[in-house]
C-alpha cells in the first residue's frame, strides 16, 4: 500500500515540475479544483499539505544507540601503561551507559592506530555476556600484556555491541556459576600465552595428511544431532604427540625390528606399506608410507617412513 501511494506522489510530482512547478508556493497558488480536476485525490491531498490545512503527527524515531570512545593522543606512547589508563576510562563510561539502558556487552572492538597510520583491530567474543567494566578490562589487559608494536601509537579507539541480558531459571537443586564472565579472562589469558593460534575448537583440514588441523574460535552452541550414531567395531589408535622417532631394521625393505622409547621389539606381521601424499601443488607438500605391525611382545602399532627417517605414530588398543 506505502510502495503504490510512493509510486502516485512521485507521479504527481513529475507532472508539477513539467508544468513548471517547483517550488510549495507555486504549487499551493493553483486553482484547488482546477488541481482535484487534473491530478485526482493524490493531488487535493499534496495541495492541502502544501497549504498547511493537514496535521501529521511526528513518529518518534530513537537513534540506535551506539557504544564507541576513541582518543588521540597528544604525544606519541611506546608503552603499554598510558593506553590501558585510556581503556580502563573508555570501560567505565561504556559500563555506565551499558548499565543505565539495562544492557550487556556481547563484543568488543579494539583499534589501536601507529604514527604510521596502520592499525591493529582485534575482535573480542564474550561467551557471557555483561557490562562489569572491571571483567571486560582484564580481558583487554590480558590481551596487551604480549602486545608489540614497530610504530608508536598515537590513537585508541573500542566500540562494544550491545545485547539484552539473559536470564535464566534454575531448578530448585541447581545453581549458576559463581562467576561466569571469568570464562572470558581465562580465554583471554590463554591467547596471550599460548597465541592466537592455539586456542580454539580444532577443526580437521581438507585433506589426508595425518593430525591435519587448524583452531577456530570456540563455538558455544553444539549442532544438534538427528539420533546417536553407533561406533564402528575397530580398534583406537592412540596417537603420540608428536611422533616418537624410531629406528627399524629392514629385511627385504619389510620392517623386522623396531626400536623406540615407547615399545621395541621383533616384527611378528606386518601390513603395508599405504603410500599416502599430498599438497603436491604447493611447498607444503608430503609423502609418506605407513605401516601396521604387530610386535613379538602382543603390541600392535603404525609407523611411518618419509625420507629414510622412521617415526612411531601411536599404539593401538
Amino acid at each position: 500500500m506505502a510502495r503504490e501511494r510512493d509510486t502516485e506522489i512521485a507521479r504527481v510530482l513529475d507532472i508539477l515540475h513539467r508544468w513548471g512547478i517547483h517550488t510549495l508556493g507555486q504549487f499551493a497558488a493553483l486553482n484547488k479544483q482546477e488541481v482535484g480536476a487534473r491530478l485526482g485525490p493524490i493531488g487535493l491531498q499534496l495541495w492541502d499539505r502544501a497549504k498547511g490545512k493537514t496535521t501529521r503527527l511526528l513518529k518518534l524515531v530513537s537513534p540506535p544507540e551506539s557504544f564507541e570512545e576513541a582518543f588521540e593522543f597528544e604525544n606519541e606512547i611506546e608503552t603499554v601503561e598510558p593506553l590501558l589508563f585510556m581503556l580502563r576510562r573508555f570501560l567505565q563510561q561504556i559500563s555506565l551507559r551499558l548499565d543505565a539502558l539495562y544492557l550487556v556487552a556481547r563484543e568488543l572492538r579494539l583499534q589501536i592506530t601507529f604514527s604510521d597510520k596502520s592499525a591493529y583491530r582485534h575482535q573480542f567474543k564474550i561467551p557471557e555476556p555483561t557490562n562489569n567494566g572491571d571483567v571486560l578490562f582484564r580481558m583487554l589487559h590480558t590481551h596487551l600484556e604480549n602486545f608489540k608494536a614497530d610504530f608508536p601509537i598515537i590513537a585508541v579507539a573500542l566500540e562494544a555491541e550491545a545485547a539484552k541480558p539473559s536470564y535464566q531459571q534454575f531448578n530448585m537443586f541447581e545453581t549458576a556459576l559463581r562467576d561466569p564472565a571469568r570464562l572470558s579472562e581465562t580465554l583471554a589469558r590463554l591467547t596471550g600465552l599460548l597465541g592466537a593460534d592455539r586456542v580454539g575448537t580444532p577443526v580437521l583440514e581438507e585433506t589426508h595428511r595425518p593430525d591435519a588441523f587448524r583452531m577456530e574460535p570456540f563455538a558455544w552452541q553444539l549442532k544438534e544431532t538427528v539420533g546417536e550414531i553407533e561406533p564402528l567395531p575397530s580398534c583406537a589408535l592412540r596417537r603420540f604427540r608428536s611422533p616418537a622417532p624410531a629406528s627399524m631394521l629392514l629385511v627385504k625393505n619389510r620392517p623386522s625390528h623396531l626400536r623406540s622409547a615407547e615399545i621395541h621389539g621383533d616384527v611378528l606381521r606386518q601390513k603395508g606399506p599405504y603410500m599416502a601424499s599430498g599438497n603436491w601443488w604447493d611447498e607444503k607438500a608430503w609423502e609418506r608410507a605407513e605401516w601396521d605391525l604387530e610386535l613379538e611382545n602382543g603390541a600392535l602399532c603404525q609407523c611411518h617412513s618419509r625420507e629414510g627417517r622412521w617415526e612411531l605414530d601411536g599404539v593401538y588398543d
